[in-house]
């Protein structure tokens, strides 16, 4: 394994992240394929033995159970002090002011449930899960800094909005003398490349590390064309990455794979790791050589020539972020 700084900060991460969104409880939330606690273990342990030491969870993942998960893989298989650990607070968890949104009240109330879960008394990485446009910017910056003034979160994170909204925020926390932002938790990978207009370019001049999900475009980047999995025939996300446009970039992945003799998931992740404002990619693991080849990333050199191919065959498109 690999580590280095999250963006400007201190904060020594691997360069892979696990993404734990595919582990909690499958008879609650949203995703019924999601794995259950006895099978979410080994890939716990795995990430362990590769040395892969930030873990990216979130407050609505399953109804909480995985934040509950997360917490109880660090103190079976770790230990705390050895975890970049990183969850995030916006969606929607229950009815009440404090169950969605980045209202004061919403921070204070979820910070305190995602710890519980979680069974510690800091968050590494708190990241906002989404833009709320019915709170003000001010509010929802001061919040996020008197939780690390107290403790209970160290970095502060965002994900997937507008280059304008973060900017928004930035300097709403610059201007009051708050804590800004560490890292941009947002899309990137062959099939999504929007965020390379003004989100990544904002990220460098801000000295924010970009942690981004999706590096294998669900999936998609990690077997031909004609390849498809149980995930991708009931995810109506990963369905959105079955397109006519995406063909010829998971062809030109297959064959720069074949030319250097690895899978088609190592190239992918390479073209990510590339670019200098990411900080660790987040991969997400639900069989064994996800994990191994994602790591193994690390250490596969694309030439310029394998670049522009995999490059050239990109078409501009609206946002996608989820």
């Amino acid at each position: 394994m690999k580590y280095g700084r999250l963006g400007t900060t201190g904060l020594r991460v691997s360069r892979i992240g696990l993404g734990c969104m595919s582990y909690g409880d499958p008879t609650r939330g949203l995703h019924t394929w999601t794995l259950d606690e006895e099978a979410s273990a080994p890939f716990f342990r795995q990430a362990v033995e590769l040395g892969v030491t930030f873990w990216d969870t979130a407050n609505v993942y399953q109804q909480g159970t995985g934040e509950e998960f997360v917490g109880r893989a660090v103190r079976d298989y770790s230990r705390r002090e050895e975890i970049v650990l990183a969850t995030k607070v916006s969606g929607k968890v229950h009815d009440g002011p404090g169950g969605s949104g980045l209202s004061r009240a919403a921070i204070l109330e979820q910070v305190d449930a995602s710890l519980r879960r979680l069974g510690t008394d800091y968050i590494d990485l708190y990241q906002i899960h989404r833009f709320d446009d019915e709170t003000p910017v001010e509010e929802t910056m001061e919040a996020l800094h008197d939780l690390v003034r107290v403790g209970k979160v160290r970095y502060t994170g965002a994900s997937s909005m507008f280059a304008w909204q973060f900017a928004k925020l930035q300097t709403a926390a610059a201007v009051h003398g708050w804590t800004p932002f560490a890292a941009m938790q947002d899309q990137y990978n062959l099939l999504k490349r929007e965020e390379e207009r003004e989100m990544i370019p904002l990220c460098a001049d801000l000295g924010v590390g970009l942690v981004p999900y999706s590096p294998q475009g669900k999936g998609r980047l990690t077997r031909p064309r004609d390849v498809t999995t149980d995930r991708s025939a009931v995810d109506e996300v990963a369905k959105a990455f079955d397109t006519d446009a995406d063909g010829p970039i998971v062809d030109a992945v297959e064959q720069v794979a074949a030319e250097h003799g690895v899978s088609m998931a190592q190239i992918a992740v390479a073209w990510v790791l590339r670019n200098p404002v990411v900080s660790a990619p987040i991969v997400g693991a639900t069989k064994p050589h996800y994990m191994a080849d994602a790591v193994a990333a690390l250490e596969v050199e694309l030439t310029d020539d394998d670049v522009r191919r995999l490059e050239e065959h990109y078409v501009p498109q609206a946002p996608f972020w989820w």
